[in-house]
């Protein structure tokens, strides 16, 4: 007698989902937990923003905070990898309201604003102190704040812009010279920029430039563009000759298939190398300090590194208040532009 056996093909599809999910969520819970040491200090920076108390901070009061963050950012991110959509959104809501109630629930009498009051007080670290810094009187953080994002904005627009038509140039069009060109757009990223201070400062002292917001920003676009030039060329040979030439065909002008054919193909790497711009000038600190004397201006980087510097003491509560707003714009742009990010490849990158 033969018997028949009917296969569940629903029933397998499910359990290969689930399967699949499962060694997702497991390598995220892996991925997040040798992370740990790293994110652990950023917990720290937060919770002591706002918790210190007389410039200093509880051991107990940290450890709390992150005994109650730690997992909920692991559980955070294995429902990530599980869920998708709108599903995604409750499970952030969810699991930030969780992070406060639970924090307020353990760490209700600690938690405070007062490390935030340079915010709407100018004068808070001069009170602090009690003298003026650098022999100059110390700014407003938002005057700081507000030079920073037009450094950062400034560079960002003239990264994207030039290294694009660069790109596109060097992807498209053969000439003399071109592969030693691309050759030395590499070579230029294996000398460490520090090297050139005193030559730039030269250069910047000689053409008028010192002590202005301009400087930093055209040494800081001049050395990031050789990569980003580098970046956008691989975008641009990922487009197919032939999509530019059918454009060319049925009357399109060059600039016209550039423009509406070419540039929205290659948007995620503009998108891409955009952030990495912003925050490459964002978080910078060596040239904005080297290329100015005395305190003709301030930005984020610069007003972080006097706050911390006091020869009588550091209000650690205020020095992590400072940390987090200026971490806050990179953060909020990296989560904004997180699915471009991860879809930025170096493929198709040839000579």
């Amino acid at each position: 007698m033969m018997t028949h056996s009917t296969t569940d093909w629903d029933a397998l599809a499910h359990r290969a989902r689930w399967q699949r999910q499962a060694r997702t969520a497991a390598i995220t819970l892996f991925l997040v937990a040798v992370s740990i040491p790293i994110i652990l200090p950023y917990f720290w920076m937060v919770m002591i923003a706002f918790t210190a108390r007389t410039g200093g901070a509880e051991a107990d009061t940290l450890w709390t905070a992150c005994a109650v963050l730690v997992p909920i950012t692991i559980g955070y991110a294995v429902a990530y990898q599980m869920l998708s959509g709108r599903a995604r959104l409750a499970a952030a809501g969810l699991a930030l309201a969780l992070a406060i109630a639970l924090l307020f629930v353990f760490l209700g009498d600690a938690l405070h604003v007062n490390n935030f009051r340079f915010l709407v007080n100018p004068n808070v670290v001069e009170e602090l102190r009690g003298k003026a810094t650098a022999g100059a009187q110390f700014p407003w953080v938002w005057s700081a704040f507000f030079n920073s994002l037009v450094l950062a904005t400034v560079q960002m627009l003239i990264v994207v812009a030039v290294s694009t038509m660069a790109a596109y140039y060097l992807s498209r069009f053969h000439f003399m010279g071109r592969a030693a060109f691309l050759q030395s757009l590499l070579i230029l990223q294996a000398f460490p920029a520090i090297t050139l201070v005193i030559p730039i400062f030269l250069i910047v002292y000689w053409v008028g430039l010192l002590n202005t917001l301009t400087a930093p920003i055209l040494v800081i676009t001049t050395l990031e563009l050789p990569f980003f030039i580098f970046i956008m060329k691989g975008f641009f040979d990922a487009v197919p000759w032939d999509t530019e030439m059918s454009a060319l065909t049925d009357g399109a002008t060059r600039r016209q298939a550039f423009r509406m054919v070419v540039l929205p193909q290659v948007t995620t790497g503009m998108i891409a190398i955009g952030v990495f711009a912003f925050i490459k000038g964002w978080e910078e600190y060596v040239f904005v300090t080297g290329l100015r004397t005395g305190n003709s201006y301030w930005v984020m980087s610069t007003y972080l590194y006097y706050v911390r510097e006091d020869v009588m003491g550091v209000d650690y509560g205020l020095v992590a208040a400072v940390s987090v707003m200026y971490v806050l714009p990179s953060l909020i742009l990296y989560l904004f532009a997180q699915k471009y990010l991860t879809q930025m490849t170096l493929g198709g990158v040839k000579g």
